[in-house]
């Protein structure tokens, strides 16, 4: 088979043939870009491989919800980020911490309170944005794409992109500052 092959169609060849061949494809094609989101996310290794291989575990049984309304890369990485940010959360929820002599190194509580709530307020803002304005901001800033990469999928120019990019940056930066005043 071919590389030349679209993403998009390896999918549908594999839904109407079920042959494994074209999910290997799509597999080895990014295999490499969601172990580096997850390690990008994990910061450990072990874990990102492992969070990988549940990913395309994901993906591999629910491949008939991919209703190509955008490129499979963009799906994929959108469950992929989703996967390890609940993965995190619920680690993170679960985690005990023990409090010794070296608690004096933890950072000044206001200091980290601080930035938990400029996070949430970011969070709100981006929860205001256009699902089109999010998911150019994630392929850019979460999955690492460059600008030519996000050009392809969406079908557009360099340029139409980074603009895109810029208008979507100004308006979560005005709403943040307008609703925080920070």
């Amino acid at each position: 088979m071919k590389h030349s092959v679209k993403d998009e169609e390896l999918v549908r060849l594999y839904l109407h043939t079920r042959q494994n061949a074209y999910f290997e494809q799509l597999y080895n094609r990014y295999v490499s870009k969601v172990y580096r989101r997850c390690y990008s996310l994990t910061k450990d290794a072990s874990q990102a491989e492992d969070f990988t291989q549940d990913i395309f575990l994901r993906v591999y049984s629910h491949m008939n919800r991919f209703q190509e309304r955008s490129a499979f890369s963009t799906w994929l990485y959108a469950i992929s980020y989703n996967y390890c940010m609940d993965q995190l959360r619920s680690t993170s929820r679960n985690t005990i911490i023990e409090l010794d002599e070296t608690a004096h190194n933890m950072p000044d509580v206001n200091d980290t309170e601080q930035l938990e709530q400029r996070l949430r307020h970011l969070s709100v803002v981006m929860e205001n944005i256009t699902l089109e304005e999010t998911m150019l901001i994630r392929l850019k800033y979460e999955d690492d794409l460059d600008i030519k990469e996000i050009a392809q999928q969406y079908n557009l120019k360099d340029s139409a992109i980074k603009m895109r990019l810029k208008r979507t940056r100004d308006k979560i930066r005005r709403m943040y500052f307008e609703q925080h005043g920070y």
